[in-house]
C-alpha cells in the first residue's frame, strides 16, 4: 500500500470504528469485521475499498453435523461441497437483492471454512458514501433497523 492509500485508509477506519463502534480491527491496517446480527453474516471492509458482505461456516462444524463416522472419510472438496449445500438457504435468501444492488458474487472453500462473499467496490475517498453503504448492508442484511 502506498503512503497516500496507507493514510486513507487509516482515516475511513477512524470514521468507521467511531460511527461502527462494533468493527473489529483485523490486524494493523488491515480491515475491518463486524457481526451483521445473530444469523452469521459478516460485513468487512477492506484498505482496497471492498465492502463484502459474507456467510460462511467452519468445515470442522460441517463434519461434526454430518452423520456418524462419515466425515472422518470424506475430503476436503467432498466436505466443502456439503458446506456449500448447508449454507445455500440463508444465502438464497439475500442473494437476489445483493446482486441486484451491485454487489458480485464468490465463493472461498479452503481446508478451514467455506463461504459466499458478495462484494462492492466503495469510494473509499467519500466516507458517506462507505457510511450509507455499510448502513444500508446492516439494515437489508443484517436487520438492524
Amino acid at each position: 500500500m502506498t503512503d497516500a492509500i496507507l493514510s486513507a485508509w487509516r482515516e475511513l477506519c477512524a470514521v468507521l470504528t467511531r460511527t461502527f463502534p462494533q468493527f473489529s480491527p483485523m490486524g494493523e491496517d488491515g480491515p475491518l469485521l463486524m457481526d451483521l446480527g445473530d444469523d452469521g453474516w459478516l460485513l468487512e471492509v477492506k484498505p482496497d475499498g471492498a465492502v463484502v458482505c459474507q456467510y460462511g461456516v467452519a468445515l470442522d462444524d460441517v463434519m461434526s453435523l454430518m452423520s456418524e463416522g462419515t466425515a472422518e472419510d470424506l475430503g476436503t472438496d467432498e466436505v466443502g461441497k456439503q458446506a456449500k449445500y448447508y449454507i445455500q438457504p440463508a444465502v438464497s435468501k439475500f442473494r437476489p437483492l445483493l446482486l441486484q444492488s451491485g454487489f458480485t458474487e464468490e465463493t472461498d472453500i479452503n481446508d478451514h471454512f467455506v463461504a459466499v462473499t458478495f462484494t462492492r467496490v466503495a469510494d473509499m475517498g467519500n466516507p458517506d458514501k462507505v457510511l450509507d453503504l455499510i448502513r444500508w448492508c446492516r439494515r437489508e442484511v443484517g436487520g438492524v433497523r
